[in-house]
């Protein structure tokens, strides 16, 4: 079950990498139907395929390179659900019934997903659709990581009454700031602000709270976004300031974990991505959004949820099994 749960999990984050390749290369529609592409199970590559592609999507031209783009997302994203079914059936063996159920679980999930990606194709890019697709598989990740947390053998723990509520403040802002990186990603944003530290001047008056409206502006195709320059500006604007927001909390987390000799590392884990994304963020302003970088900044968001989901396993297995700090460290320096 771990070396599943493993390979799952290395393949769910080449999966959410690929997404984001796909979506930063205007690929979310490169096959324009679903689950093949173009009526084939594989990209159309002699002239023969193309012309039966034209015949049957005229009003979608093929494009080779976005094709190919999608549809090896669709395999390591079909590789990953058959993996997931594999560790569901396995658990059947297995005697801990939270096994059957977590993996159970995580494949009604990648089921739930699966629809999603169906949904992005036929609903034409619909930016709630894309930014929940992009939710669930980062919610599939962090799973899949607490299952292999979850499957290693015990470690010592210390006290984490006193950081539950700092996680859990941390772990809602990651996911909210997560969720309005989607946002923008999903209509098209991430270009609106070309200014640091402030964005396209006095923004506060192109403030428009229908920016984040779910349904958006009623549009045939979501591609290349339909929002208007203020409301781009506002999702650009308010992906920035939370931010700030988000950077402040998980460093606070990272110093309160600091504290326990038992968490150290995962505190400068924390304190690293937090430098990281920052550095990611910038980046992708000042050299105007390059492909490689804001594949980056989409994987540093994934890592960060990752240390977190690595903490709170932590700090649940302390609040389960408490062990005070001094008796730890005198524990240790016996031996």
């Amino acid at each position: 079950m771990r070396l599943l749960c493993l390979f799952a999990f290395g393949l769910t984050l080449v999966v959410v990498v690929l997404g984001a390749y796909t979506r930063l290369t205007d690929a979310g529609l490169g096959c324009p139907d679903w689950p093949g592409c173009y009526g084939f199970n594989y990209v159309p590559g002699s002239a023969q395929d193309h012309a039966t592609a034209a015949l049957r999507f005229p009003d979608n031209p093929l494009e080779m390179a976005k094709a190919r783009n999608e549809m090896v997302h669709r395999y390591a994203a079909g590789t990953l659900g058959c993996t997931i079914l594999l560790m569901a059936l396995w658990s059947l063996r297995s005697s801990q019934r939270a096994y059957r159920g977590f993996t159970w679980g995580l494949l009604v999930l990648v089921c739930g997903q699966a629809t999603l990606g169906m949904l992005t194709v036929t609903l034409n890019l619909l930016p709630f659709v894309v930014m929940g697709h992009l939710l669930g598989g980062f919610t599939i990740l962090a799973l899949l990581f607490l299952l292999l947390c979850k499957t290693r053998p015990p470690r010592e723990t210390c006290r984490g009454r006193s950081l539950g509520g700092w996680f859990l403040l941390a772990l809602g802002a990651l996911l909210l700031q997560i969720a309005l990186g989607g946002w923008t990603a999903a209509n098209y944003a991430a270009m609106a602000c070309l200014e640091l530290p402030v964005c396209q001047g006095d923004w506060p008056s192109q403030w428009q709270w229908s920016a984040f409206h779910p349904h958006g502006v009623p549009a045939e195709n979501y591609q290349y976004g339909v929002l208007s320059q203020d409301e781009r500006v506002t999702i650009h604007a308010a992906h920035r300031l939370w931010a700030m927001v988000t950077a402040c909390v998980l460093l606070m987390l990272a110093w309160r974990l600091w504290q326990q000799p038992v968490l150290r590392y995962w505190g400068a884990w924390l304190v690293l991505g937090v430098i990281m994304q920052l550095a990611l963020g910038v980046a992708n302003v000042v050299l105007h959004l390059p492909l490689a970088v804001a594949v980056a900044h989409n994987a540093g968001a994934a890592i960060l949820l990752l240390v977190l989901t690595g903490t709170g396993e932590r700090l649940w297995r302390a609040r389960a099994n408490p062990v005070p700090v001094h008796g730890f460290v005198a524990a240790m320096n016996e031996n």
